[in-house]
């Protein structure tokens, strides 16, 4: 796919669409208004600053999307603690007669809302939109809205730890919202086509159920609802109406059916066929309001022998895992940029996307929809490996204090429910997740995460059953206790895709996560196949629906760039090698000659849009920057480059400018650097690409919207000079890792498992097979160490020589000791290096074994410091 015609595309639907609904007054009953411009913020808490009159003249001039860490550039640490923005919001005398509403898209992840100094709302979630009807406290003229945000980890507010980074902010878009008292719910409503299926696509009808909330005061009177479905090209194919009365203070919901459809163009990968529900609600002959919506037809079946089905053929999916963090603006990405990365995956051949390990925003379902990717929709009930102690992100994934525990499954379902109510129409969604490896945490809780898994199942049914329910990250853990036969579907990660257990399991089953491969771009031209590469797992299993890669874009880690570095395309979204060989083996476009060193004479600038972009914070362009000789050519050399805006509007993460180096966060690599950067002013833009002894170049953008830059009147951006945020407290800790990592073996006998030796139970072991005369077991800590220990216990003497070694990357390993079983006794060992050693996975190899013994390994544990 060509990504200019794919962002061409998206500019001219934006701006035809979305930009007249969200800045202009039109025949629908309601007005919606961009709230992305014009905030002022300051980091930390500050008391009175809700109150109108409160001084913030000192505080920075903002845009959103907006994270506490920008600029951020791969830190494992971030800030954690209090933000506050502010803005002046005007209103006349005609909305006094309105339902005000502000509406968020996400707030990381406590946001308390105030409305000229009254507390209007709060909520308590960092991924999952909310509604605040702020009516009461709106006057005519001035109003100022507050909003206090903290990011602070919470005993009872999912995720309490994960493999990402955690910053604060109002990171997604904002709007003012302005109805008639009586009016259509906030996503309160849900389109499906419920014959479709029983008609093996040929005909379906669309039922449409909508709540309505009456407002007004001690108001009664009938109300109608008209419904219009549009096909691509805006013809109407079904409409219908229902009237009712609804009283005063009341939500009534419609319930209607249209006519049958005849033919409908069928929504999959391949053609993304979308159309449009129009809602229109009267009185009398009144329109009060109206809102669009799109959907799709289509219907799926997952099988737990035949895999999975999209409109009632066979469909295995190739799918990739992918955190929403870009780099320079961390989380607060623009829709455009959303779309990008949707289209990248796309590009590659991917037809999947396992939103990793949150529900994404509405804006990426979107594209989705748009450019035909299913989507995986994710809750954010997540664990990781660390120390399970409460207060940091590496906690348990389920509380241990029992005094916490039911405000913290309160908390999972609200986020469960807002999920689905805010994404439930989309049709690329085709499976509600529940969480990931929720298994990390202390054993003493692993109860409660089952039974909270199983509320989760129940409550994901009863509010959508068109879809069926996964349990992501479902491979620990083993034996009795397993998780992933409690819902409809199973997502194995990493080593789960060969595990014994989950072979031909008896609920449907994917791959949910595989490979896991560290590397700098360029990195090689390979795939990342990890333990898929066994008995090619990769071609699938006819009983398996579709696997997915970790993972498709680099992102922050609180683990360090060994866990942050796993994308087959880099943090500035430019692609790794690995990305070129995926594409080339599922859309056989092959690779582009890779750049070599040479002499280079000048440079080249380029934007992914250079023309058109908005500036109300869903638009912004990427821009890459080429290191060339005299003929045009791509070199790999890397000298330091700066971008810089000559002159106009417009922004990088860190300010007017932004330098790249080699040996900086702010990487060029192989040649090339981008960047993405915004503007909140109209105007013209020139931008200068430097480095000393080349040629320079420079291109022009043009940004448009209602309020132009002009020179020494409109707020200039300050540079934000980049500094790695480094967390001082806790830095030299040891962690321990083994218990549920990834676990790989030469063999296992039935019954006893690799993972049976991390799994935190001393009762348990691993044993190879009985013919395996040379076996090895591997431990993946999944991060780099520095390592401190590592000991092993065994059931019992083991009667073979042993070996211990040490890799950073599964190919290269360094012995660390060796052991002579003739001259000791060999039950528990422990290693302590004299010197510091960088690693990630321990293997042991166990070497002149006899047939009739065999090496009963109970646990392994790693000792080290996160490495950088």
């Amino acid at each position: 796919m060509n990504m200019n015609k794919v962002i061409f595309f998206f500019a001219i639907l934006l701006s035809g669409v979305c930009h007249a609904k969200d800045n202009e007054k039109v025949a629908t009953g309601r007005e919606t208004v961009n709230l992305n411009r014009e905030w002022t913020y300051k980091i930390g808490d500050y008391e009175n600053a809700e109150q109108p009159l409160y001084d913030d003249t000192s505080w920075d001039p903002v845009g959103l999307p907006h994270s506490f860490s920008v600029p951020y550039f791969l830190s494992k640490d971030f800030y954690v603690g209090y933000g506050w923005y502010r803005k002046h919001l005007a209103l006349d005398k005609a909305d006094m007669d309105k339902r005000l509403f502000l509406e968020f898209d996400g707030v990381f992840q406590q946001a308390e809302v105030y409305v000229n100094g009254h507390l209007a709302g709060s909520h308590v979630g960092g991924y999952t939109g909310f509604c605040i009807d702020f009516t009461s406290y709106a006057v005519e003229g001035d109003n100022v809205v507050a909003v206090r945000v903290n990011n602070l980890w919470c005993p009872t507010v999912a995720p309490r730890g994960g493999e990402h980074v955690f910053s604060g902010g109002i990171y997604r878009n904002v709007r003012l919202v302005k109805k008639h008292a009586v009016h259509l719910d906030w996503y309160g409503t849900v389109v499906t086509t419920p014959s479709l299926e029983e008609n093996k696509g040929k005909a379906s009808d669309v039922r449409v159920t909508a709540c309505v909330r009456n407002t007004d005061d001690g108001k009664q009177d009938a109300y109608t609802l008209a419904l219009l479905v549009k096909d691509r090209l805006g013809r109407v194919v079904a409409e219908c109406s229902e009237t009712k009365k609804i009283k005063a203070g009341e939500v009534c919901v419609y319930d209607l059916k249209t006519p049958e459809i005849k033919y409908p163009e069928l929504w999959s990968p391949n053609s993304p066929s979308l159309y449009t529900l129009e809602s229109r609600l009267y009185a009398g002959k009144h329109l009060l309001d109206m809102e669009e919506i799109v959907f799709g037809f289509r219907w799926f079946k997952w099988t737990k022998d035949k895999g999975f089905f999209l409109n009632g053929q066979h469909y295995y999916f190739r799918g990739a895992n992918v955190h929403q963090d870009q780099a320079g603006w961390g989380d607060a990405v623009t829709d455009a940029a959303a779309y990008r990365d949707v289209c990248q995956m796309k590009e590659a051949g991917f037809d999947m996307i396992r939103g990793s390990h949150y529900p994404h925003s509405p804006a990426f379902s979107d594209a989705c929809d748009r450019e035909g990717m299913l989507l995986w929709s994710e809750a954010p009930f997540w664990g990781t490996a660390g120390p399970k102690v409460d207060g940091v992100w590496t906690a348990g994934a389920y509380p241990v204090i029992a005094a916490d525990t039911a405000a913290f499954e309160a908390n999972v379902l609200q986020q469960l429910e807002e999920m689905i109510r805010i994404h439930r129409n989309h049709p690329s969604v085709f499976v509600w997740s529940l969480c990931n490896e929720p298994f990390f945490t202390d054993g003493r809780s692993l109860p409660g995460v089952r039974r909270l898994l199983k509320r989760m199942v129940d409550v994901a049914h009863r509010l959508d059953p068109t879809r069926q329910v996964a349990v992501g990250g479902a491979q620990r853990p083993l034996g009795s206790e397993r998780i992933d036969l409690i819902g409809d579907v199973a997502g194995y990660n990493g080593d789960g895709a060969n595990i014994a257990d989950f072979q031909e399991p008896d609920v449907s089953s994917v791959v949910s996560e595989y490979g896991s491969v560290t590397s700098d771009r360029p990195g090689e031209y390979a795939p990342g196949w990890g333990d898929l590469a066994r008995d090619e797992g990769w071609k699938g299993r006819k009983w398996r629906s579709g696997q997915a890669i970790w993972c498709g874009f680099d992102h922050g880690s609180l683990f360090g760039n060994d866990m942050a570095k796993m994308g087959i395309v880099d943090y500035f979204r430019l692609p790794k090698r690995s990305w070129y060989w995926y594409r080339n083996a599922y859309t056989k476009i092959v690779p582009p000659q890779w750049p070599v060193a040479g002499n280079a004479v000048r440079l080249r600038l380029a934007a992914s849009k250079s023309d058109s972009i908005r500036i109300d914070g869903t638009d912004d362009t990427h821009l890459t920057v080429f290191v060339l000789d005299a003929d045009g050519h791509e070199l790999s050399n890397c000298p330091v480059v700066e971008l810089r805006v000559l002159s106009g509007p417009g922004e990088f993460p860190t300010g007017k400018s932004i330098t790249f180096a080699p040996d900086s966060d702010i990487r060029i690599q192989d040649g090339k650097a981008a960047i993405t950067m915004r503007s909140y002013y109209a105007g013209s833009t020139l931008i200068e690409a430097s480095s000393p002894g080349l040629e320079p170049a420079r291109i022009s953008l043009n940004f448009v919207g209602s309020s132009v830059y002009k020179k020494g009147e409109s707020k200039e951006v300050e540079n934000r000079p980049y500094i790695r945020y480094v967390n001082k407290v806790g830095k030299d800790s040891l962690q321990t890792y083994g218990v549920n990592n990834p676990t790989f073996a030469s063999s296992s006998l039935e019954g006893y498992s690799a993972g049976l030796a991390a799994d935190g139970n001393k009762d348990s072991y691993w044993l190879p097979s009985d013919d395996d005369l040379s076996p090895y077991w591997i431990l993946d800590t999944e991060r780099g160490l520095q390592l401190h220990s590592v000991v092993a216990e065994f059931v019992e003497n083991i009667d073979c020589n042993l070996k211990v070694e040490i890799s950073a990357d599964k190919t290269v390993w360094q012995v660390i000791g060796n052991y002579d079983c003739s001259s000791r006794e060999i039950k528990r060992i422990e290693i302590i290096p004299e010197k510091s050693l960088k690693m990630r996975f321990v293997r042991f190899s166990f070497i002149d074994r006899k047939r009739l013994t065999a090496p009963k390994l109970s646990e392994v544990k790693v000792v080290g410091n996160v490495a950088e």
